[in-house]
């Protein structure tokens, strides 16, 4: 078993596991540590705990030290500084003509890199732009073209339902959402209505959709031939969350709504 702690870098951002190696770490301690990026500064959001080797990409860099007030004044300063860096980097897209859109900045708390996140909907030849940048900040530049989910992740907002955006507030990781998912939760398909500020769809369908696969097991289909106690018809509309199953009646025409339970579907 190996002892890890469990860091963040962004809000909402990916938990990446590191060895905590001899120090005193709790959860909400900032700490600092070294990455693929560079020297960076994050916070702790899963204290020490033990996994198995299978549980964590292996080799575990080890924490460097717990972070103190003079690293936080660095990280506001570098904050600060990408500020600065947004403008003077955007300013030379528009020189350089690029068809992209500069989403956000940020440097590595050694200040090492910089980095650029960009958005665009294609391929984008930024080798001019890269001197440039290289040339002002004396420091590594790197320019990462992200998605629009991910450009919403970084900017926040206010969803349809006037909460912060998930993805900028709780959701570590993307997971694939799917027009069937709002169909099975008897949603309008209507794009505007099922669309996050993203324009993709919007990632709250995938929270309850277990839970309406499940009611579906043990419901009827749309258009299947059922008995009910008022005679037989077709299903036309499945309320999932009250369980219930509305049926046009073969008769009289007229629409009936039962519980699941109390229909049968005819063989």
């Amino acid at each position: 078993m190996l002892a890890v702690v469990g860091v963040r870098f962004r809000q909402a951002g990916k938990i990446y596991y590191f060895d905590p190696g001899d120090h005193p770490i709790r959860r909400g301690d900032h700490v600092i540590v070294e990455t693929v990026r560079g020297i960076e500064y994050g916070k702790v959001v899963v204290g020490k705990r033990f996994v198995s080797e299978d549980e964590v990409v292996l080799p575990l860099k080890k924490v460097i030290r717990i972070a103190d007030d003079r690293d936080a004044e660095v990280m506001k300063a570098n904050r600060e500084s990408a500020k600065e860096a947004m403008v003077i980097c955007a300013e030379k897209i528009r020189q350089h003509g690029l068809g992209m859109k500069l989403v956000d900045a940020e440097y590595t708390f050694d200040r090492n890199k910089i980095i650029f996140y960009f958005t665009a909907d294609g391929r984008v030849d930024f080798r001019e732009l890269v001197r440039d940048l290289a040339a002002v900040f004396r420091t590594r530049i790197e320019l990462r073209q992200i998605g629009v989910r991910d450009e919403a992740k970084m900017l926040g907002g206010i969803g349809p339902c006037g909460r912060i955006l998930c993805c900028s507030s709780f959701l570590g990781d993307f997971e694939p959402v799917s027009i069937k998912m709002a169909k099975d939760q008897n949603l309008s398909l209507n794009p505007a209505k099922i669309s996050g500020l993203c324009g993709r769809l919007m990632c709250c369908l995938k929270f309850e959709n277990e839970h309406y696969e499940m009611a579906k097991r043990n419901m009827p289909d749309i258009g299947a031939r059922v008995k009910t106690p008022e005679g037989e018809g077709k299903v036309v509309v499945l309320n999932m969350l009250e369980r219930k199953v509305q049926v046009e009646l073969t008769e009289s025409g007229r629409k009936v709504e039962h519980p699941a339970e109390e229909v049968t579907v005819v063989r």
